[in-house]
């Protein structure tokens, strides 16, 4: 497709187009974006492309760091979401953004750079690979609330005896230079993963805001999977599962314990 062709698009289409690859579209547009692409030859040649560019990102993070002044100059220099929607907007051009994008993560790839500061998005593709590790039993110390595994002083939560969804496995990563604890529940035929990633915080995406007892969550869809996060203790917590609500994502995210030790 050419410029002159992307240009007959509508703005909206365009702006909703490249949130949906890159994640960060509100769940409740993403039926009625997936049914104009499907009616739209145009809107499926532009999405296959920003896919490809939101794969290259995501392969580019797993790739050698650049050094810490460079990936703060990156970062400071980062527009934030508020920023991109409206340059969306303004430009119809999703597309050129995000390839721009995709040039420069190339460009600080190789042969050693960094395409900048991980995403909630790449949090959730870590989970995406499964387990590792046998999963943590619960704390000895107060077995009811937490399990034996935390990043820093941020523990995960055993949901087994109030809520029923056991832990059955975990792995360890590094996302940007933070740890990255993942640990997976399953109940009945269901099964969420819960990672916390280590300080400092990821950018909070745009996507869909509740605030459920005082936590403000934040639900999207990436990569087929239900994606909620949230912070805790300025740490990034992401929630993520196939075939799972954002309801249930967000009745374990607010989930409180209760009971001694608490």
């Amino acid at each position: 497709m050419g410029p002159a062709e992307e240009s007959n698009l509508n703005r909206e289409q365009l702006a909703e187009l490249s949130a949906l690859a890159d994640g960060t579209l509100d769940p409740e547009r993403r039926p009625h974006v997936e049914a104009a692409i499907a009616a739209s030859p145009e809107l499926r040649a532009l999405y296959v492309r920003e896919q490809r560019v939101v794969a290259i990102l995501h392969r580019a993070a797993a790739t050698d760091r650049a050094p810490t002044t460079l990936r703060a100059r990156i970062e400071a220099a980062r527009p934030s979401s508020r920023q991109l929607a409206r340059r969306r907007t303004a430009y119809g051009g999703a597309l050129a953004g995000v390839l721009a994008a995709g040039a420069l993560a190339l460009a600080l790839v190789l042969p050693a750079g960094t395409p900048g500061a991980p995403s909630v998005s790449q949090a959730a593709a870590l989970a995406a690979r499964g387990p590792s590790l046998p999963a943590p039993g619960p704390d000895p110390r107060v077995p009811q609330v937490k399990l034996g595994q935390a990043v820093d002083e941020v523990y995960f939560p055993n949901f087994a005896l109030s809520l029923g969804w056991s832990a059955v496995g975990q792995r360890s990563d590094r996302l940007g230079g933070r740890a990255a604890r993942t640990v997976y529940y399953q109940y009945g035929g269901q099964r969420v993963a819960y990672t916390i990633v280590g300080l400092p915080a990821l950018a909070q995406p745009s996507a869909r805001v509740a605030n459920v007892d005082g936590i403000e969550l934040r639900a999207l869809m990436v990569g087929g999977r239900t994606v909620v996060t949230w912070r805790r203790a300025g740490h990034t917590c992401v929630l993520s599962g196939k075939g799972v609500t954002a309801s249930q994502l967000e009745e374990l995210a607010s989930w409180k314990a209760s009971g001694p030790g608490a």
